[in-house]
């Protein structure tokens, strides 16, 4: 079952998304300097690609991804192990009356980009893009579902 990071309602507020940048940010500058003391998560090139804050900011959530999308599982248990750590580190730069507890969870977004790239170099589809670009002008368009008969 596929994870949906949106939320219910609305969607994020933009306090919520500035204090995640930040976050962010953060958490990949200490991850790219290693100033964690584990060699294991040290030895990983991990990309944070988002992190999304609850609505009052005490949980944070991070999409991460090693490089190349090797390791997983091994990235995500060290990042978990040290999230005390993190945790520590992450609020230098953050002006927060608390630090957000740390979540990680492995960054789909690439899986699915790459599942994009694959279907439309099926042969199939292929076809379909150019069947409907060589069409008259009018015969491709979508009918207009405001239109009046």
């Amino acid at each position: 079952m596929a994870t949906n990071r949106s939320s219910a309602g609305s969607g994020p507020k933009q306090r919520q998304l500035r204090v995640g940048e930040l976050i962010r940010r953060t958490l990949s500058d200490v991850l790219n300097k290693a100033e964690v003391h584990d060699p294991d998560l040290n030895r990983l090139s991990i990309t944070v690609g988002e992190v999304r804050c609850s609505t009052d900011l005490k949980i944070a959530t991070a999409y991460v991804m090693p490089l190349g999308g090797k390791e997983k599982g091994t990235a995500l248990a060290a990042l978990r192990r040290n999230k005390g750590e993190l945790r520590h580190l992450v609020p230098k730069g953050l002006t927060l009356k608390y630090t957000p507890d740390l979540r990680f969870q492995i960054d789909e977004t690439f899986d699915r980009m790459e599942e994009t790239r694959r279907l439309f170099a099926d042969e199939t589809v292929q076809r379909d893009i150019a069947a409907r670009d060589d069409a008259p002008d009018g015969e491709n368009d979508l009918p207009d579902e405001n239109a009046r008969d």
